[in-house]
């Protein structure tokens, strides 16, 4: 039986928010929007499943912002009002029938597993509504028509936030009854129907996303939040007979080539083996064996793609990675800008978060004769 279950909404447009993708869906701290509330619910011991509501045309978007651990989570169109979405929802839910829904906001990535206990543990406590709120502490003012600025007592004045807890039964017969209405909130539609509502504790750090500037903020508090993980990878190619070396993804011309079943492109190798590291997935020979003859001759772009889709699909991004490429020759410096914008085309990160490198062993060793080439390489990512 299905005792609770979150319903999430992500329907909107996010117009306010500007840029060409809907707000749920953009990157925060590396990670689309939607995913960090998705990821606090799912891990909730709380919850027993995730219901979405997106908007129409966004199953894409929606589908390939969730780490492989919720692929399989439903979601329903919305509709033209928020009330409409979560109506939709709620009628998603009719087969499950949990006892308690949480009824989220995606657009409060911010929200903490101590306020969805809150609102649980008030449900079970027999309410029919738990709504998390803060007391306004600010003063507040109104402009009147004359320009002037009256002051607003701030005595008795609320904030509310999501998730808003009710019991599924109550809510969804009440969304029903009231569809004709324009309702801001859950809360509202709470307290027309008449159920009984009580408030919790809120989250100062419970933020709503709904103007660009409203992201950098909270970047900047997603970032102390996130589990960073660090993996670093080295590889080594002799030299042989040819007139071009693969570096970083970009072919460079020099009067010897690189031996290897692939392409030999040991930056990348260095590389995938770094992420790979980051995830615990093991290393490249266990992905891409060198007897498998397959991968005779492929672009190591191919193994770099496969490690990233590795780690998305744990849940995780590339938040920065430095490669320092080991030889004599041929000269790194000027192929380092190109080979910077090729990884960062491959993983799909900004180009300021790759760092390429380039060093000699001062003759010493089998770089310093000439004889192969070596690169270290240390990723990090993001969960």
């Amino acid at each position: 039986m299905v005792a609770v279950a979150a319903l999430i909404v992500a329907a909107g447009s996010g117009e306010r928010a500007g840029g060409p993708t809907p707000k749920q869906f953009r990157l925060v701290s590396g990670k689309p929007l939607l995913a960090w509330a998705a990821d606090v619910f799912a891990n909730h011991p709380g919850v027993d499943r995730l219901q979405f509501v997106i908007g129409r045309g966004q199953e894409a978007l929606f589908r390939q912002c969730l780490p492989s651990a919720l692929k399989n989570s439903q979601a329903v169109p919305g509709g033209a009002t928020r009330q409409e979405s979560v109506r939709n929802g709620l009628l998603a839910l009719d087969q499950t029938a949990p006892e308690f829904v949480l009824i989220h906001d995606a657009a409060r990535p911010l929200v903490c597993p101590a306020l969805i206990t809150r609102v649980i543990d008030a449900l079970r406590a027999n309410s029919d509504a738990a709504i998390p709120m803060l007391q306004v502490t600010d003063t507040l003012r109104r402009r009147t028509p004359a320009g002037t600025w009256a002051a607003i007592e701030r005595e008795g004045l609320f904030r509310a936030q999501t998730p808003q807890g009710f019991r599924f039964a109550a809510i969804r017969n009440a969304h029903l009854q009231l569809a004709d209405r324009s309702l801001t909130d859950d809360m509202a539609v709470a307290e027309r129907a008449g159920l009984r509502v009580v408030p919790v504790q809120g989250e100062e750090l419970n933020l709503k996303i709904t103007v660009d500037g409203d992201f950098s903020m909270a970047e900047q508090l997603l970032a102390g939040r996130a589990d960073l993980r660090t993996g670093a990878g080295y590889d080594v190619h002799r030299f042989a007979p040819g007139d071009h070396v693969w570096i970083g993804g970009i072919r460079i011309a020099h009067d010897r080539a690189a031996e290897g079943h692939s392409d030999a492109d040991v930056a990348l190798h260095a590389l995938t083996d770094a992420v790979l590291g980051a995830i615990g997935a093991g290393d490249i020979g266990q992905h891409f064996p060198p007897s498998d003859p397959q991968w005779k001759g492929a672009a190591s772009s191919r193994f770099l793609e496969h490690a990233v889709l590795l780690a998305k699909e744990r849940g995780g991004t590339i938040a920065h990675c430095d490669i320092t490429v080991i030889c004599e020759a041929p000269k790194i410096g000027p192929h380092r800008d190109a080979i910077r914008a090729r990884i960062a085309e491959i993983i799909g990160i900004a180009v300021e978060r790759v760092n390429v490198k380039a060093t000699t062993t001062e003759g010493l060793g089998f770089t310093g004769r000439k004889e192969g080439i070596a690169a270290h390489a240390v990723a990090t990512v993001r969960f």
